[in-house]
């Protein structure tokens, strides 16, 4: 099985890929949503949970998949009572045929940070 990195054009250089391709799997790292594109801060669980998502369909597409590939997500909640409200933005982004999933409140490394994701996806390789 080859092992394929998954770069992405003007993310920041960190000790980690953004996504590994291996074989017909793709493994996304987690994705922050305190942040976005033009590197203005994002706030509230919703905004949060909104940015993870669509930084999580950047790096599928550069992978050649796209959300509708997911099988499996990894959710890290810094707060319990924020649950409801992600909930209700995810199931946008996953209307039918959800993925696996699976959530836990726990400490983040960031202060600012209330989210965090990651997922495998399944997109065969032509």
């Amino acid at each position: 099985m080859v092992k394929k990195v998954i770069s992405i054009p003007g993310a920041p250089k960190l000790p980690f890929s953004p996504a590994i391709r291996a074989g017909d799997y793709i493994f996304v790292s987690g994705q922050a949503g305190f942040v976005d594109a033009k590197g203005k801060e994002v706030k509230g669980i919703e905004a949060q949970t909104r940015q993870c998502l669509e930084n999580m369909k950047r790096v599928l597409v550069a992978a050649g998949a796209s959300l509708d590939d997911v099988v499996k997500v990894t959710i890290f909640l810094r707060n319990e009572e924020d649950f409801a409200k992600m909930n209700e933005v995810y199931q946008g982004y996953f209307p039918k045929d959800q993925p696996a999933r699976s959530t836990a409140v726990t400490g983040l490394v960031i202060p600012n940070m209330l989210i965090e994701m990651e997922c495998i996806a399944y997109s065969p390789q032509s």
